[in-house]
């Protein structure tokens, strides 16, 4: 929707035309999303269903699509012999038992492996060993997918079919890795409207079935200059690279005794410094930007309140959606959509389902168990 589209003229129009919400700001966000073809409010599976399941596997993943969760995200990165993978984290030590089948190479980064070393690594039995509540034998195993398989993943529910929410994760290792998605988005026809598509948005088709992410302004731009079709969102952070900060006090210095109370005192420089990320997340062809949030409860997710009533203002006066990352608890979706977020990156998408009164018909047991798990 241009810009130039006047926010009350639009509201007249869907005025008119019968739609009605509990808010008028929500009714222009839910409009701007529709027209990139995104579902208002979004639910975002954070490396999949990855409080119930190791992240960023078949079991996260397809417990996430069964559940009904919009969009299946990953990070993306590439193997030593060129094939696009899904991981987090730099190194393999984390997910993966690479000390005991590459001792030697335990501190090389993924990267550094090829596709045939990566499947060879199990990548669930982490999660049991970190949440004996939450293990299954059936993790035990669990091999690194390739955004190929994903994409299996993606399709393979008849009655639900979720988008694909993709971060270019360090980009700057991976040179052309905006052009090789590209490529392999087309190959497996993911750039253009899923085959009978209908009129109302939904999830899985029409230009909004991928949204872009980074944390890199560069690659922003790069995706941009291979996908100028295809939302994007510019991740946010205070930090290096990212928001410059009010104070420049590091966490050692601080007097803090956790992380995540520390950042929840960073904030930007000031508004200017704020909107200037605004500026640059939509001249690099951005539809929306990816804020971090302050969790009520703190936790190795807390990290800096970038979704404060003034900043969603500010996104949305600028024709831009806000998708917050990463929120796990009631508390913080209604904090959250309170102060005007468009969707919520969430490790509990059952949970955020059910916020949203959209439960899924089954429970995440018989969904893993239903799906082999």
């Amino acid at each position: 929707m241009p810009d130039t589209f006047g926010k009350s003229a639009l509201l007249l129009i869907l005025a008119m035309s019968g739609v009605q919400t509990a808010s008028a700001v929500n009714t222009i966000e839910a409009a701007q999303a529709n027209a990139h073809g995104i579902p208002h409010p979004a639910v975002i599976a954070h490396r999949g269903a990855s409080f119930d399941a190791p992240e960023s596997t078949a079991a996260a993943y397809t417990l996430a699509r069964d559940l009904g969760a919009d969009y299946l995200e990953m990070d993306l990165q590439r193997s030593k012999d060129g094939v696009l993978f899904a991981l987090h984290d730099n190194s393999l030590l984390r997910t993966t038992d690479v000390a005991k089948k590459f001792p030697e190479r335990k501190d090389s980064p993924a990267s550094a492996f090829t596709l045939a070393e990566l499947k060879t690594l199990d990548a669930g039995s982490w999660f049991n060993q970190s949440y004996p509540t939450r293990a299954r034998q059936s993790y035990v195993g669990l091999p690194i997918l390739t955004l190929d398989e994903i994409i299996d993943i993606a399709q393979g529910n008849p009655q639900h079919k979720p988008g694909l929410y993709i971060e270019t994760k360090e980009p700057k290792q991976f040179p052309g890795i905006e052009h090789d998605l590209k490529n392999k988005l087309n190959e497996r026809g993911w750039l253009e409207p899923a085959t009978g598509a209908k009129a109302e948005p939904q999830v899985g088709q029409g230009k909004g079935r991928v949204i872009l992410q980074t944390f890199e302004k560069s690659s922003l731009g790069l995706l941009q200059k291979e996908m100028p079709d295809t939302p994007k969102i510019l991740l946010l952070w205070v930090g290096e690279d990212s928001i410059t900060p009010k104070t420049t006090l590091s966490f050692a210095d601080s007097g803090e005794k956790d992380k995540a109370a520390y950042y929840a005192k960073q904030q930007p420089k000031d508004q200017a410094e704020f909107i200037r990320w605004l500026d640059i997340a939509k001249t690099n062809g951005a539809i929306g930007t990816g804020p971090s949030a302050a969790l009520t409860h703190g936790g190795d997710q807390s990290y800096a309140d970038l979704i404060q009533p003034w900043m969603n203002k500010a996104t949305h006066d600028k024709g831009m959606l806000v998708h917050v990352y990463t929120l796990d608890e009631p508390v913080d979706f209604k904090k959250a959509m309170a102060a005007g977020v468009d969707g919520i990156f969430t490790n509990r998408a059952s949970e955020l389902l059910k916020y949203f009164q959209r439960p899924a018909p089954q429970t995440v047991n018989q969904l893993l168990e239903k799906n082999g798990y």
